[in-house]
């Protein structure tokens, strides 16, 4: 029953979940008084458990927000849809759905696919979450996802960054991002969803069904990371946590350049001064 679940949330995975996610809140100043947000539903198991805390977080904490469950449906196949509608059902989430045709759109794309279908998956989400009078959209991503976005930046992009808790819109004037699930860690959330005996959908991207299981370039790089943060934890636990710390702990003393509002700023620049 849903109520188990809420429970489970607020009892069984009060340490791992629960607490995690209001600290998230709390120390990035995800809410605000009078914010409308947007949490944006993909019917994975990371969004559909972000509007469960959304909904603890009015009933047992704060409650000077309002909040519209918002699932797109970008050209879902009947079973995935089926899914996502069901899983809402039974968790009693009041979903605004809203249909695009971003799966068509990108079907033909060969160059970047992923990058043109997420920009346009985020476009629209903004569009319709300001139609309906918020002033933040909440996307699933979790702490996972930002350490492998940074080491994926190292490796890949060679470059330091991180996957921001908050960001201001830059195409929708007084349109926030935020990332409620920033400090959970994966693991605790599919043992939240094995626990209640959940399923939620994977990856209902129509480019990965007709690659029949193979890996876009992108993903794989991702899945690669993914394996070696989990590999190097088996030796050092903390691992996760230090590459997490990372990018809080920046000496700029100690970088030969770096980046700020589009200037470069190199060592040598003010090395002479001393």
């Amino acid at each position: 029953m849903n109520q188990d679940v809420e429970r489970s949330i607020i009892k069984k995975f009060k340490k791992t979940i629960w607490r995690q996610f209001t600290r998230a809140v709390n120390e990035y100043q995800l809410i605000e008084d009078g914010d409308n947000i947007a949490v944006c539903i993909s019917g994975g198991k990371d969004s559909m458990l972000m509007a469960k805390l959304f909904q603890e977080l009015k009933r047992h904490g704060r409650n000077n927000f309002e909040v519209k469950f918002l699932v797109m449906n970008p050209g879902y196949n009947q079973m995935n849809y089926d899914m996502i509608m069901n899983n809402a059902k039974f968790l009693e989430i009041p979903v605004h759905v809203f249909h695009t045709e971003i799966f068509d759109a990108v079907a033909d794309i060969t160059d970047s696919p992923c990058y043109l279908c997420a920009r346009m998956r985020r476009g629209y989400l903004y569009s319709k979450a300001k139609e309906l009078g918020c002033n933040k959209i909440a996307l699933g991503h979790h702490f996972d996802d930002v350490i492998e976005t940074i080491v994926m930046g190292m490796f890949y992009g060679a470059q330091i960054q991180t996957m921001m808790p908050k960001l201001h819109s830059t195409n929708f004037p007084g349109m926030e991002l935020i990332r409620p699930l920033y400090l959970v860690r994966e693991d605790d959330i599919i043992h939240w969803a094995a626990y209640n005996e959940l399923r939620f959908i994977r990856c209902a991207c129509r480019f990965t069904e007709q690659c029949a299981g193979e890996e876009t370039d992108k993903s794989s790089k991702r899945a690669e990371v993914k394996a070696l943060i989990h590999e190097l934890e088996k030796k050092n636990p903390y691992v996760a946590k230090n590459i997490f710390r990372s990018v809080e702990n920046v000496n700029l003393n100690t970088v030969i350049a770096y980046k700020k509002d589009g200037d470069r700023h190199y060592f040598l620049d003010e090395y002479h001064k001393n």
